[in-house]
């Protein structure tokens, strides 16, 4: 049995829909990709996960059982907007919070000093809220979102705000929740991060799953697209070439759109008996490609 599991949720708001039928499962040791444009769902879907909202119809199941107060210790949410009071110092806050969740003063004090030697920033045990900058507000919603061992954990675009370094390390210590066995809910805009980190995604439109599955199987249904062709000389003629819809010159040699994978076979032969090939590859269509084709580029609701 799957740690989370929902069944055909709906939520509606006068007239509007909020969500329609949505249905999806998280193992353990998994980070399942939540996807949407703005307005599509997300925010109302996470919100019921969290209990913070009830379903109108469908069901939410945690490890079999259905949402309880006792269920709050085994679950964590890092929201998109920051929620920290900022004239409180970390260490009162995350202590309350921690202890919120079940934990004793003690224990939350213990686990906070260990997270912030994981972060490197200990100096900020004593430091008030407002005085971090964005970034690291965030590292520090992010022990209070996984300070008490959550067995599900929610984050919604929990690398907002954070420079490149800080995003690696936060994607490092994801990686470390799932390895342990935690159930992890994520959403985001940055498509990348969900190639990197999640086997299987729900894209929502308009309240509305509009694509699901394993990443890989959801690609090999899309067509490829984009040829990548390394010369050492010039190819001449290749707008010529069925299929071939656009070209684009580049230092290692050429990339070309076309319209199906039998132009881009045509391609390497063509090129072939002009020069040399150091490279060539069909590739497959990225996560953002698939995104715009499904929702059709509307991002707003």
């Amino acid at each position: 049995m799957k740690p989370l599991k929902v069944e055909q949720i709906v939520k509606q708001y006068g007239d509007k829909r909020a969500v329609n039928g949505i249905s999806f499962e998280v193992g353990a040791g998994e980070i399942y990709g939540l996807l949407g444009a703005n307005g599509a769902g997300k925010t109302t879907t996470m919100r019921m996960v969290l209990g913070l909202i009830f379903p109108d119809q469908g069901n939410i199941w945690y490890e079999g059982k259905a949402h309880s107060r006792d269920q709050l210790k085994n679950l964590g949410y890092l929201p998109e907007e920051r929620g920290l009071y900022p004239k409180i110092t970390v260490s009162d806050q995350i202590s309350y919070l921690a202890q919120l969740r079940g934990m004793s003063k003690k224990d939350a004090d213990a686990s906070l000093k260990r997270w912030l030697d994981r972060f490197e920033v200990p100096e900020y045990y004593n430091k008030r809220v407002e005085e971090l900058s964005k970034g690291n507000q965030q590292k520090i919603q992010f022990i209070a979102a996984i300070i008490h061992n959550p067995k599900i954990v929610i984050l919604d675009e929990a690398f907002s705000g954070l420079d490149p370094v800080n995003v690696e390390l936060l994607k490092s210590t994801v990686k470390e929740l799932r390895d342990a066995g935690t159930t992890i809910l994520f959403s985001t805009h940055r498509m990348e991060h969900v190639e990197e980190l999640c086997r299987n995604i729900t894209i929502l439109h308009r309240s509305n799953e509009v694509l699901k599955g394993n990443i890989k199987e959801i690609k090999s249904k899309f067509p490829k697209e984009k040829v990548i062709l390394g010369t050492t000389g010039e190819v001449r003629d290749l707008e010529r070439i069925p299929g071939v819809i656009s070209i684009n010159r580049h230092e290692y040699g050429y990339e070309l759109k076309v319209d199906n994978e039998a132009a881009g076979r045509a391609v390497l032969n063509h090129a072939l008996a002009q020069t040399d090939i150091n490279r060539f590859e069909i590739k497959e269509p990225t996560l953002n490609e698939i995104f715009i084709k499904t929702v059709g580029g509307d991002n707003n609701e």
